[in-house]
């Protein structure tokens, strides 16, 4: 059960984002299928909510001064006597914003890799998942110095979004400002119409209001990921070694008072984030360190978006 730190760089993929890893997941998502019209994940640019100039049709309104005649309503102008104008929603580039939680308990792992690395990987695949869509790509996480990555699109916002996972995933930031300072920045910039994917420990959701999580979701696209080890929710049923700066420990589970606070550690805090997250309304899924990095876009693709 012990966790060993590796002494080769190779290695060290188990328990440091490599960025040519993440660079590499591209080929994992682009062999994926692409969604259906209609859906989450839908592959171009996305329809913006607001009104103005496009491709497709919004509504119908009165004629304004300086309207196009080509776009004139002869239908609704004939049934109500008065000119009437068509409008079109304007299409342009959707933001994609991960929101990173950094709490030092993703620095741990027991089984192919450390929370904090698969945080990492699914952060990468959200974006190039992201890039093949056609949106813009942008990251952020609790800091009380670093800006967010600024939102862009192609490999000029890939690039850039992908080595901050791992500057942020090697090692727990001395800054950490939490997740709800995340959730706080992410709430200030993420627009309506903008998909949000949250990548957090289930303890760190259960720090933030239900409030934060509902002005986080309005209309905008949230999923939240949450980060867990095969070990935190099926410990075994003796002993559990682990290994914890240079230093064996030694944990009895076969006592029901120690499995019992093994529980409320661990898979309690996970079942009541569920539990609060989808009372609300926010989609979220438990990803475990042995999961592939691209599972969750499952979820992406059965749901339909629900931004307005």
């Amino acid at each position: 059960m012990a966790v060993k730190t590796p002494a080769s760089p190779a290695a060290n993929s188990g328990t440091q984002p490599q960025l040519a890893q993440l660079i590499g997941l591209r080929e994992l998502v682009q062999r994926r299928k692409p969604a259906k019209r209609g859906r989450v994940g839908v592959s171009g640019p996305s329809m913006s909510p607001l009104r103005g100039r496009g491709m497709e049709y919004a509504e119908s309104r009165e004629y304004q001064h300086g309207d196009d005649a080509r776009h004139m309503d002869w239908r609704l102008t004939a049934r109500t006597g008065k000119a009437h104008s068509k409008v079109f929603q304007v299409e342009r580039e959707r933001l994609t914003l991960l929101v990173a939680d950094t709490s030092p308990r993703l620095y741990f792992g027991t089984r192919v890799c450390f929370k904090s690395v698969q945080a990492a990987r699914l952060g990468a695949v959200a974006v190039w998942q992201a890039i093949k869509d056609g949106d813009r790509v942008a990251a952020l996480r609790g800091s009380r110095a670093e800006e967010p990555q600024r939102p862009a699109s192609g490999m000029r916002g890939a690039l850039p979004v992908l080595n901050a996972l791992r500057r942020w995933y090697t090692e727990p930031p001395t800054d950490d400002g939490g997740l709800a300072m995340a959730v706080r920045h992410a709430i200030r910039l993420a627009k309506p119409g903008t998909r949000v994917v949250v990548l957090a420990d289930p303890r760190s959701v259960l720090d933030i209001e239900s409030s934060q999580w509902a002005a986080l979701s309005q209309h905008k696209e949230l999923l939240v990921l949450l980060l867990t080890d095969p070990l935190e929710l099926q410990p075994p049923s003796a002993y559990a070694a682990f290994r914890s700066q240079g230093q064996a420990v030694k944990l009895d589970l076969s006592a029901a008072a120690t499995r019992d606070s093994w529980d409320a550690q661990f898979a309690a805090p996970l079942r009541q984030a569920m539990a609060d997250l989808s009372r609300i309304g926010v989609r979220a899924a438990a990803v475990s360190t042995a999961d592939a990095p691209d599972a969750w876009l499952d979820l992406v693709r059965q749901s339909v978006s629900q931004v307005a």
